[in-house]
């Protein structure tokens, strides 16, 4: 079983699991809940891990093609796209068109993704919204979601490898 470390998100998982619970199975005998509270304890532990390594992917690509922001870690990177063309007049004009370049191919790249992915993933990754959350926005089903994104995802690393942008 994974543990999660960071104490907030570890509180949100086990809250949000609780919430789920009691929403969907609260009608159910008292001896049947344990085991299906860790079924979905766990299944948000995984669905935590997921996005986090995902979100990462994504920090770490934005992060490489920025400039440097110093030792802020909790900047979104969408934040990071907006100032980089504003805030770093250190780098050199042509590492200056080049991440513009890089930028513009990002956009047109998550422009392209077909609609429901370009929705799932926005709201996920860019917006950190949960599951449930961009679930209820979107009008579907969890597991939608995570397919959406996961499709997303996949497709931008693709397109970004096929247009030789590399970390």
């Amino acid at each position: 079983m994974f543990a999660v470390r960071e104490e907030e998100a570890a509180l949100d998982i086990v809250q949000d699991a609780m919430l789920r619970l009691s929403e969907r199975y609260g009608d159910r005998a008292p001896g049947e809940l344990p085991p299906l509270f860790q079924r979905i304890l766990q299944n948000a532990i995984r669905d935590w891990f997921r996005r986090q390594k995902v979100r990462s992917t994504w920090v770490t690509l934005f992060a490489a093609l920025a400039p440097g922001r110093g030792e802020e870690d909790d900047h979104d990177p969408l934040e990071t796209l907006q100032a980089a063309g504003e805030s770093n007049r250190e780098a050199s004009p042509p590492d200056q068109l080049e991440r513009s370049q890089v930028f513009e191919i990002i956009e047109d790249e998550v422009a392209r993704l077909p609609a429901r992915q370009r929705q799932a993933f926005i709201m996920r990754y860019w917006e950190e919204l949960d599951v449930a959350q961009t679930a209820r926005a979107m009008g579907c089903s969890e597991g939608s979601v995570k397919t959406h994104c996961s499709r997303a995802a996949h497709a931008l690393a693709a397109a970004l490898r096929a247009r030789g942008i590399t970390l």
